[in-house]
């Protein structure tokens, strides 16, 4: 399974070590040497796991078939792609990570709220808060 082409319909056979690859890079990564450059090429399927030679100087639009299974092997290459994404559940099913904005926040709930906050803030923070409310500062 290649790494750089995501959707690799045939694997080439490097002709300076007679080994399979599914893309140069993974030639490069594994091998010592340079992949060596020739007009007739050898493919392996990966539909019908059959191999068959192309000239490279005779190529048509009619070759990008598997002469075996008639699978289409000259697509456009899907590579990945970095992506940013939040790791959860599916939002369609478990929803509790999404916000939503029709509904106003419950102030009560908030950890600003001057209400009683013994349970989330530390207790001698949550004593100085009270004293500032009692000589009439408010909370600031």
């Amino acid at each position: 399974m290649c790494k750089h082409i995501l959707n690799a319909q045939v694997s080439i056979r490097a002709p300076c070590c007679k080994k399979f690859f599914d893309c140069p890079q993974c030639h490069a990564e594994t091998q010592d040497h340079n992949l060596r450059k020739t007009l007739e090429m050898v493919f392996m399927c990966k539909k019908c796991k059959k191999a068959f030679r192309k000239d490279m100087s005779e190529y048509e639009e009619a070759d990008e078939y598997c002469p075996h299974c008639d699978n289409q092997y000259v697509i456009e290459a899907k590579e990945p792609k970095a992506m940013v994404g939040v790791e959860g559940e599916d939002a369609r099913v478990d929803n509790r990570m999404l916000k939503d904005d029709r509904m106003k926040e419950d102030p009560a709930r908030s950890l600003f709220a001057s209400k009683d906050v013994s349970d989330k803030v530390d207790q001698s923070l949550y004593e100085l808060l009270r004293a500032r409310q009692a000589a009439g500062g408010g909370a600031q």
